[in-house]
């Protein structure tokens, strides 16, 4: 059944995420887990930077007899560029990682290159073969669900993944924090690690085998990865993070901030400033606005006026359409139709969901007996 169409009174979130609720106040859920959750792993004071010195001194201590200190997955984005930022001012010895799965921007492009010039780090790319991610995207085209980047997203995981085991390294740096992110509607997304739910979109809507698209196993990445020794640290939550500061000290280095969050690369932006929200009504800007007004950056009256402004312009919008169109191979009429066909959840495909029950149940078991 639809929802009567509410707000949240404290962050803008809404009906819009079907698994929303709210308090005798009408605050969502999202705010009461911000209050209840978000200083597990937040804590931008000084208490939060002392943590931070001492994580990285355990971290040079244990890798000193390695290459690298640690690995940094790197798009050019805000978020990762920042952090580069600061893991060359620890020193640390950083094995920066890009994904290219075809879609960058030219300033995407260029932004990298400014990081990876300024702070020195070894750069590592791994170009997508384009026949496959074309194939695959086209395939999450006619799926039906909702999160058409998880080919982007899943690859981008999986290399970091393989380059870590090949460097014999065990430490993954992550632009990801509390301050922009900590909103997540997991409706929203599903889950774009899962390879068992990627292989059976795959077999049942493209077109050729996928041999040299690289992806992660369920054992790699919800078992081995901690077996291993591997770790990820998301330095951004111990340390006062700005938006608007941060792209003011990348911009002495000459990186250039883009428009929209996440507009490195072509397709997330026209899929998430057009497709998202005319075929789902997810707008991604309401949990980036949401999370920003729960960490203190911005007022809810800002957001509200910042959510009202339009996502596109007519002509960069016919602009981009024709461009995603046509590095895809298909007509712009083919890619309005995604559009209308019907809407299937992450859930209607085979997906890893029972196994990690089963998983969850096994280390609650074993808490339960070990760690009394």
């Amino acid at each position: 059944m639809n929802q009567e169409y509410k707000m949240c009174t404290r962050c803008i979130m809404d009906t819009s995420d079907p698994d929303i609720s709210f308090d005798s106040n009408d605050v969502c859920n999202h705010c009461i887990n911000f209050d209840n959750n978000a200083r597990k792993t937040w804590d931008p004071s000084e208490a939060g930077k002392k943590n931070l010195d001492l994580i990285i001194e355990n971290i040079k201590r244990q890798n000193k007899k390695r290459s690298y200190d640690c690995i940094l997955g790197i798009s050019g984005g805000m978020d990762s560029s920042y952090l580069a930022l600061i893991l060359k001012e620890y020193r640390l010895r950083v094995l920066a990682v890009h994904v290219d799965g075809g879609w960058n921007s030219e300033l995407a492009v260029s932004n990298i290159q400014k990081i990876i010039n300024y702070c020195d780090f070894d750069l590592f790319t791994h170009v997508v073969d384009w026949s496959e991610m074309r194939d695959l995207q086209l395939a999450y085209f006619k799926s039906g669900i909702s999160n058409l980047d998880v080919p982007q997203d899943h690859v981008f995981f999986a290399v970091l993944h393989k380059q870590a085991i090949k460097n014999n390294c065990n430490v993954f740096m992550s632009g990801g924090n509390v301050a922009s992110e900590f909103v997540f509607p997991p409706n929203w997304h599903g889950d774009a690690m899962d390879s068992i739910s990627l292989r059976d979109i795959h077999k049942k809507f493209g077109q050729k085998k996928l041999k040299k698209y690289e992806t992660i196993s369920f054992l790699d990445w919800n078992i081995l990865f901690r077996l291993r020794g591997f770790k990820q640290i998301r330095p951004l939550n111990y340390l006062p993070y700005e938006i608007d500061k941060a792209a003011d000290r990348l911009k002495q280095i000459g990186w250039r901030i883009y428009p929209r969050k996440h507009g490195e690369s072509i397709f997330t932006k026209f899929f998430q400033n057009y497709f998202l929200p005319t075929r789902f009504n997810y707008d991604k800007r309401r949990p980036h606005l949401s999370s920003r007004i729960l960490s203190g950056q911005i007022t809810r009256k800002s957001a509200i006026e910042l959510i009202e402004q339009p996502l596109y312009d007519d002509q960069e919008l016919y602009d981009d359409k024709k461009f995603v169109a046509k590095k895809l191979g298909i007509s712009v009429e083919e890619l309005d139709s995604y559009i209308s066909i019907p809407k299937l959840n992450y859930s209607d495909y085979k997906n890893w969901g029972r196994y990690k029950k089963i998983l969850d149940k096994a280390k609650r078991i074993y808490l339960r007996f070990f760690h009394k």
